[in-house]
């Protein structure tokens, strides 16, 4: 049974929340608001604010991109298709990539995203498809995001519930692992990330959150360990950089500091 009142609640996020629940770089988010496939509300400070149905656009956007599609050609791609969608939310169409081309799937039929033109006959197991959330995932973590400012627990619960839906969403394990970290419970978050990368081994942002957690319990080679992985899986993660640094500097290592200072003050 789904939560009441998520739809009705239209939690937001933050640009830099969006941005470490999904990995996906400033530019490529920006692109998606000016073509007018995301459109985020203004905030305090005038600063965006994204509600989950923007997230869920944009995390459909994320798996694109990990299939290498260029950021221009998912842009243009995506645009079209909502486009011709009309009253229809973007984020209940299906979505594969073949070749580095956006394809559209409706029932028996797809169609390249950008020129519309029909394809057929190619093999569906040759790319990875890119499906809507369950809806009960959605609701349940809508109903996570908007109870956290208030009861933390019931945040929580809500969190494990969407996780129970689906065991690969990685922004429910993100968000309840920080949440867990803010009431000081970082052991928690460290086993709740744990169990996280048994499903989703590949995640930087999963690794990046357990070099967090683990620095908060002061066990800095451990935390060593787990960004350096993050920088593996996406070696642009500045943030890890950053924080390396610290580390590094922290420990006595001042030349591995400088180094990773460097590479974040060169990506940022």
């Amino acid at each position: 049974m789904s939560p009441s009142g998520a739809d009705d609640r239209q939690a937001t996020l933050s640009l830099r929340k969006v941005q470490a629940l999904l990995g996906l770089p400033a530019h490529v988010v920006n692109g998606l608001i000016e073509a007018g496939v995301v459109t985020p509300t203004r905030g305090p400070r005038h600063a965006w604010r994204f509600t989950f149905q923007d997230v869920v656009l944009l995390r459909t956007a994320h798996r694109l991109r990990t299939a290498q599609v260029p950021s221009r050609k998912l842009l243009r791609a995506l645009a079209r298709v909502k486009g011709g969608l009309g009253p229809l939310p973007l984020s209940g169409v299906r979505l594969t990539a073949i070749d580095r081309q956006v394809v559209v799937r409706e029932g028996p039929l797809q169609w390249e995203a950008e020129s519309g033109q029909l394809l057929m006959d190619f093999d569906r197991a040759a790319a990875p498809v890119v499906q809507p959330l369950p809806q009960e995932t959605v609701d349940w973590f809508a109903e996570g995001v908007a109870l956290e400012a208030h009861d933390a627990a019931a945040a929580e619960k809500a969190y494990r519930l969407a996780l129970a839906a689906d065991p690969v969403h990685a922004p429910a394990w993100l968000n309840l692992s920080a949440l867990m970290c803010e009431q000081g419970r970082c052991d928690d978050a460290v086993q709740t990330l744990d169990e996280a990368l048994l499903h989703l081994p590949d995640n930087a942002d999963l690794h990046f959150n357990r070099g967090i957690a683990l620095e908060d319990q002061q066990r800095h080679d451990e935390a060593i360990a787990a960004y350096e992985r993050a920088l593996t899986l996406r070696p642009e993660l500045a943030d890890a950089h950053y924080n390396l640094a610290c580390l590094h500097e922290r420990t006595g290592r001042p030349h591995r500091a400088l180094r990773h200072l460097n590479e974040y003050r060169r990506l940022t």
